[in-house]
């Protein structure tokens, strides 16, 4: 299964789903580019989210927030002081890595939230050493927020932040948002954009990196409704999932211990994919109880308590948090897409997802009929919002294992009794099977 993982690799690098970054000047650790395929699975899958999450829900609205906002933002949020790993150094190399990791690495156990003094502890007694062989010294807190320096004058610059999440912005945006846009508790504001960590333990692959994308949607609720909305959260956000084409069997719920949880959380529960490199988390449904309203209200001296129109009842709003990670959910698409099938790769994405939904051919591409008539078929498709891909290079047996690896999921081919009848052979990529069918009749069948 492991080997897996490098099969992915070669083929997103070989066929344009992810680059690693700056490769021209050796690459960057955990950057990476997502070329012109993966671009295209991110956007269907923001588009999908977004439709789902806000455009078909009325108690919802969007958000694009600053990434750079202003410091006292991470003060109250509690970043500043509590947003950290525990490390520990090699004492020869003076590389810096994740404690935890470490000592799940070498045991198995799960230390997530221990404390230094804890973590010292248990390399002591399990005699752990750094991934170089030497002794590691003392155990102590790193900070994650990303540092920037703001300003044009040199001893004018303000120190600040990088988001580290995305969702603080639709916090201290909160009154406003409800305002404008007329809302009553229970609502929901969301809200997609690029967030930034320092992580000191990173990959594998993209599954960990220090820039990454979130989807995230906050519900603010009245303090009694936190439990039918957080089951609420859990439930409709795995059904999108598994409408994705996501195999049910791969995916779990995990309720995180107490330690384990982000001092803004009372209750985190974890969606998990069983990657080859184990169960590990790409979202999560958190009950945020009123920490982020009552603490920017502290730090700002902006009053948020909410008065209830109907009972005249007056509190300060709770949030229910669904929160995913964009390309982790990207990597888990791919994982679970994945298949061979002899000398042949399929990647069995679900047509939602697929960078083209269908693929052109022209049987021989030194043919100006054929070629003509393909070119009006590809040019109707992409007219009717369907992404297409031309193809008019090698055999056509070669195109069929060129798209199957991509993901197409039909090969639509011209030939000579496309000139006489009008119809055109489609092609399944799952089951391999051919049929005609007129060329009337394509973007119904594409479109299911």
């Amino acid at each position: 299964m492991q080997d897996n993982l490098q099969k992915i690799t070669s083929l997103c690098k070989r066929r344009g789903f992810v680059f690693p970054s700056s490769e021209i000047y050796g690459g960057w650790e955990a950057a990476y580019d997502f070329g012109p395929l993966g671009a295209e699975i991110l956007r269907n899958l923001r588009n999908l989210w977004w439709k789902e999450f806000v455009t078909k829900r009325p108690d919802v609205v969007g958000l694009d927030g600053a990434i750079i906002s202003h410091p006292r933002v991470w003060e109250a949020s509690g970043h500043t002081d509590l947003f950290a790993d525990v490390m520990v150094e090699d004492t020869i190399t003076n590389k810096r890595y994740r404690a935890d990791h470490l000592i799940e690495d070498a045991t198995g156990e799960n230390v997530d939230g221990s404390k230094p003094e804890e973590i010292d502890e248990i390399i002591q007694k399990n005699n752990i050493k750094s991934p170089e062989g030497n002794k590691l010294g003392k155990a102590k807190y790193f900070n994650q927020l990303v540092e920037v320096m703001v300003g044009t004058v040199e001893d004018a610059k303000t120190s600040a932040y990088l988001r580290g999440e995305t969702c603080q912005p639709i916090f201290y945006n909160y009154e406003l948002v409800k305002d404008s846009m007329r809302k009553k508790i229970p609502f929901g504001i969301a809200q997609i954009g690029k967030s930034f960590r320092n992580e000191i333990k990173v990959g594998p692959y993209f599954f960990r990196t220090r820039e990454f994308e979130q989807m995230e949607l906050e519900m603010f609720i009245h303090p009694n409704d936190a439990a039918s909305t957080f089951e609420e959260l859990k439930t409709v956000s795995k059904s999108w999932l598994i409408g994705l084409g996501i195999d049910e069997k791969k995916l779990r719920f995990r309720e995180q211990a107490q330690k384990e949880r982000a001092h803004y959380n009372k209750i985190a529960h974890d969606l998990e994919y069983e990657f080859p490199f184990g169960w590990k988390e790409f979202q999560g449904i958190h009950y945020r109880t009123d920490w982020d309203l009552r603490r920017h209200g502290e730090f700002s001296g902006q009053d948020f308590t909410y008065t209830d129109p109907e009972t005249g009842e007056k509190f300060i709003p709770h949030v229910a948090e669904y929160s995913i990670g964009l390309s982790r959910l990207m990597l888990v698409l791919l994982f679970n897409a994945y298949s061979e099938d002899g000398d042949r790769i399929v990647l069995k994405l679900d047509p939602k997802v697929a960078p083209y939904k269908v693929a052109v051919f022209p049987l021989l591409k030194n043919k100006d009929e054929l070629v003509i008539k393909a070119k009006n078929i590809f040019e109707d498709l992409v007219e009717k919002g369907i992404s297409t891909a031309w193809d008019d290079r090698g055999n056509i047996g070669k195109r069929y294992y060129s798209q199957d690896e991509i993901g197409t999921p039909y090969c639509i081919t011209v030939d000579f009794q496309t000139l006489e009848d009008g119809t055109v052979t489609i092609r399944d990529r799952d089951t391999a099977k051919q049929e005609r069918i007129t060329i009337e009749t394509i973007s119904s069948k594409i479109q299911g």
